[in-house]
């Protein structure tokens, strides 16, 4: 069963407009977004699903440059966005990641993949819709789920948040899913880029451990965050957007 993972991205942000070309370490977020997935030994493709705006050539272009493949799409319905792009390359197994993870752990993506194929789910995911069943960072969101429930969904969704966000429908009409939790919870962390004061820590989480490559991950940077505790001050007032899924 071929998997890619599928890494929706647009120039357009209601909070850090043009946030997944900003330059970090000489590099920009969607570059990093991609070289760390890289690391996953299971991923069969990285896909960045973009739109067919022409502000988001430069999305394309640099997607190419770092060796992904380019799919583009509505601005609106993301859902038909990742429902085309699987569908166009084959794809069975989908890895929906969100291009504002640029600490994505691809340890963590790595064994949840391997969990996926072995347990036979057809969703599984790190992130939570109650905030008490979180345990992993937000940035470090993955959902697995198969081609199958993709265009259930993408046939059959109707409400707009259905659309907007991807997964809610195949969440709210799977029985066989999964929810996997950490050991340690770590979920008052914020690792996440949406605004400047996530940016402003991601930035220094980069400049303490990026060297030119990516070999810091989950415990690298908690490790980091606990010696510098004046480090989560820095966005922990932040309220997340709410999602269904």
């Amino acid at each position: 069963m071929k998997n890619a993972v599928i890494i929706q991205a647009r120039m357009g942000s209601t909070r850090l407009s043009g946030k997944v070309m900003k330059v970090l370490c000489d590099k920009t977020v969607l570059a990093h977004d991609i070289e760390r997935v890289k690391i996953a030994k299971n991923v069969d493709e990285i896909i960045i699903a973009t739109t067919n705006s022409h502000n988001d050539d430069i999305i394309e272009k640099e997607a190419l440059k770092y060796g992904a493949k380019v799919f583009r799409g509505s601005e609106e319905d993301v859902l038909s966005r990742y429902y085309y792009a699987a569908k166009e390359n084959n794809i069975d197994v989908v890895i929906r990641i969100t291009s504002d993870c640029p600490l994505l752990d691809p340890n963590i993506l790595e064994d949840m993949i391997e969990f996926f194929y072995s347990h036979s789910y057809d969703y599984m995911s790190n992130q939570a819709s109650v905030l008490e069943e979180r345990t992993y960072p937000r940035g470090l969101d993955t959902e697995i789920f198969t081609f199958d429930k993709l265009e259930d969904a993408h046939n059959n969704a109707k409400q707009h948040y259905q659309r907007e966000h991807v997964t809610p429908y195949i969440y709210e009409n799977t029985e066989n899913k999964y929810h996997c939790k950490s050991d340690v919870n770590y979920s008052k962390y914020r690792w996440t880029l949406d605004t400047i004061e996530d940016w402003n820590l991601i930035s220094k989480v980069y400049e303490h451990l990026y060297k030119g490559r990516h070999d810091f991950f989950l415990k690298e940077i908690v490790t980091l965050m606990e010696e510098y505790p004046e480090l989560e001050k820095i966005n922990n007032m932040i309220e997340q957007k709410p999602t269904v899924s």
